[in-house]
């Protein structure tokens, strides 16, 4: 079974648990949609300050039965956290699960279609 964790940063800001949840709701909700025969785990994580961890979040995720799981950054730059800490994070999870497949995600800020977001956030009238 795969796995989708979405790591975020993490806040002292209470609304950001509850956009990071919202966020993964609304992924595993369009992914079931494209996939309906596809039973995948959808869970989320923080790389500090709030609560799953990082390696709370991949626990749970092996806990529940995955076999792969897709490390999705929800970061919008490489730097530090996505180029160092999260890789190291995966790399032990990968020597204490060595029987899951990880597959790390690059920042969104790499992804050929965020000029269509920043373009389309531009031209909001709101």
């Amino acid at each position: 079974m795969k796995a989708i964790l979405l790591i975020a940063h993490g806040s002292y800001n209470a609304k950001v648990k509850i956009e990071v949840r919202a966020l993964v709701d609304t992924l595993q909700e369009k992914y079931s949609k494209k996939h309906p025969d596809e039973k995948v785990i959808f869970d989320y994580a923080f790389l500090t300050i709030e609560d799953p961890d990082v390696y709370e979040g991949i626990e749970q995720c092996v806990n529940k039965g995955a076999k792969e799981i897709v490390v999705l950054l929800n970061f919008l730059n490489s730097g530090r956290h996505a180029d160092e800490d999260i890789p190291k994070m995966v790399d032990n999870a990968r020597k204490k699960y060595p029987d899951v497949v990880f597959r790390l995600t690059p920042p969104l800020g790499l992804h050929p279609l965020i000029n269509d977001l920043f373009l389309d956030l531009i031209e909001a009238k709101k």
